[in-house]
C-alpha cells in the first residue's frame, strides 16, 4: 500500500517538475519575445550609431538602383518621343528613289514619275525633290568648295505638307515663290550658316537669293534638315534642272500602305520597276526604338553589376558590425534573447540599410530622368515598374547580404561573446 502510494506519487511529482520546467520555458519565451517594432528599433539603432558608414554603404546600393531607374526612365522617355512623332507624322509616308540597274549603274527616275504616282487611287499626295550640284554659301567671299555639306534641292510647292514638316519662321515655296530666287533653309542648314530669321541673302550657285523661310526638323525626312530648297521653275531657269526627281515622297491611304508600296515601283517605271527603290521612313524610327531597347538592356546589366557591388558592401559592413558588437550580442543573449532574435536584429539592420539605399537610388534615378527630359525637350516618363523593381531589388540584395552576418551572430555563445567582446 505504501509502495503503491509512493509509486503513484512519483509520477505526479515528475509531472509537476516537467510542468514547472515547461512553464518556465514558456514564460522565458514570453519574456524574450521580440516584437516587429522592437526589431526595427534595434536595426535603426545600429545604423544611427555609425551614420557615416551606413550612408556610404547605402550609397553603393543607391548607385545601382539609380542607374536602373534612370536607364528605364530615359529609355521610356525616348520611346515616348518616337511614338509621339509617329502619331503626329503618321506611318503612311513612303519614299521613292532611283535604285541600280542590272549592271550596278545608277539610274534616274522618269520626269513623269510624280504625276504617275498622283494618279494611283490609294495615293493621297506626292511631291518630289531634285538634287542640284551648286554650292550654297553665306556670301561670295567663301570658296565654292566649302559648303559645309549643305545640299541644294529643287522642290515642289506641296512638299512640306507631304512630309509633315513645319516652318519655324517665314514662308514656304508657294505658287509665287517657286518662280523667284527665294530659298527655304532646313533646320541644320540654318544652324550651320548662323541664320535665325528670314530676309537675309545667300550666295547660291553664283547668284544671290533671299531666304524666305526656315524649317523645323523633319523627323521622317532628315535629309531635308541639311538642305536648301528652291522652286522647280527658278531652278530650271537658272541651272537647267529638269523634273526628273532624285527623291519622291508619297502619302498613302493609311489603310492601304502595304498595297500602295507594291504599286509604286511599277507606276514610276513600268519597264524596269526593279530599278526603283521604295522605303518607309517610319521603319527607320521603329528600328531606332529597337536599338534603344538593346542599349537599355546593356545599361540595365551594368546597373545590376553596380547593385551587386553595393550588396557586397552591405555584407562587408554587417560582418564588421557583428565583430564589433560581440559584447552587445553576448549581453542580449545572457538577458534571455534567443538566437533567432539576434538574427532578426541584424537582418532588419541590413534591410533598413538596403531600403535606404534603394530609396536614395529611386530619387537619384528620377532626378536624372527629369534632367534628361528637360534638356532633350521630351516628356519625362518614369515607369512605376522601375521604381517598384528598384526598391524590391535593393531589399532582396539587402536580405541576401545580411543573411550570413545574421547567422554568424547567432553562433556566438554568451560567455564567448562577453569574454572576447
Amino acid at each position: 500500500m505504501s509502495a503503491r502510494g509512493d509509486a503513484a506519487r512519483v509520477p505526479g511529482r515528475r509531472g509537476r517538475r516537467r510542468g514547472e520546467r515547461d512553464g518556465g520555458r514558456r514564460s522565458g519565451d514570453q519574456r524574450s519575445r521580440l516584437l516587429p517594432a522592437d526589431a526595427l528599433r534595434l536595426g535603426a539603432h545600429g545604423l544611427t550609431a555609425r551614420r557615416a558608414r551606413a550612408l556610404l554603404s547605402a550609397l553603393g546600393v543607391a548607385i545601382g538602383v539609380a542607374a536602373m531607374v534612370a536607364v528605364l526612365g530615359v529609355g521610356e522617355s525616348s520611346r515616348t518621343r518616337v511614338l509621339d512623332e509617329l502619331r503626329a507624322l503618321g506611318t503612311n509616308l513612303l519614299t521613292v528613289g532611283p535604285g541600280q540597274s542590272f549592271f550596278g549603274d545608277e539610274v534616274t527616275l522618269p520626269a513623269t514619275a510624280a504625276p504617275s504616282l498622283r494618279g494611283l487611287p490609294t495615293v493621297l499626295q506626292a511631291a518630289g525633290t531634285t538634287s542640284i550640284d551648286q554650292p550654297v554659301l553665306l556670301n561670295d567671299r567663301i570658296p565654292a568648295g566649302e559648303t559645309g555639306g549643305i545640299q541644294l534641292l529643287a522642290a515642289e510647292a506641296n512638299l512640306l505638307g507631304v512630309v509633315g514638316g513645319s516652318l519655324r519662321s517665314g514662308r514656304f515655296l508657294d505658287g509665287a515663290l517657286v518662280r523667284y530666287p527665294a530659298v527655304v533653309l532646313g533646320a541644320v542648314t540654318a544652324k550651320r550658316l548662323g541664320i535665325d530669321r528670314p530676309g537675309q541673302s545667300l550666295f547660291v550657285g553664283g547668284r544671290w537669293m533671299t531666304i524666305a523661310g526656315i524649317l523645323r526638323k523633319v523627323p521622317l525626312v532628315p535629309e531635308l534638315d541639311a538642305a536648301a530648297l528652291i522652286g522647280y521653275p527658278v531652278a530650271h531657269r537658272l541651272f537647267g534642272t529638269t523634273r526628273s526627281a532624285s527623291k519622291l515622297y508619297v502619302r498613302a491611304d493609311p489603310g492601304a500602305v502595304v498595297a500602295t508600296r507594291r504599286l509604286l515601283a511599277p507606276a514610276v517605271d513600268p519597264e524596269a520597276p526593279e530599278e526603283v527603290a521604295v522605303s518607309r521612313p517610319s521603319d527607320a524610327l521603329a528600328a531606332q526604338a529597337a536599338t534603344e531597347d538593346a542599349l537599355t538592356a546593356l545599361l540595365l546589366g551594368l546597373g545590376s553589376v553596380a547593385l551587386l557591388v553595393g550588396g557586397i558592401g552591405i555584407a562587408n559592413v554587417m560582418v564588421i558590425a557583428v565583430l564589433e558588437r560581440r559584447r552587445e550580442i553576448g549581453l542580449r543573449r545572457a538577458l534571455g534573447a534567443a538566437r533567432r532574435h539576434i538574427a532578426i536584429q541584424f537582418l532588419c539592420e541590413a534591410l533598413l540599410l538596403s531600403g535606404l539605399g534603394g530609396l536614395m537610388g529611386v530619387l537619384l534615378g528620377a532626378g536624372g530622368t527629369a534632367i534628361y527630359a528637360a534638356t532633350q525637350d521630351v516628356r519625362a516618363v518614369i515607369p512605376p515598374l522601375a521604381v517598384a523593381g528598384g526598391l524590391v531589388a535593393a531589399l532582396l540584395m539587402g536580405a541576401v547580404a545580411g543573411l550570413y552576418p545574421a547567422l554568424r551572430a547567432t553562433r556566438l555563445s554568451p560567455t564567448e561573446a562577453l569574454r572576447t567582446g
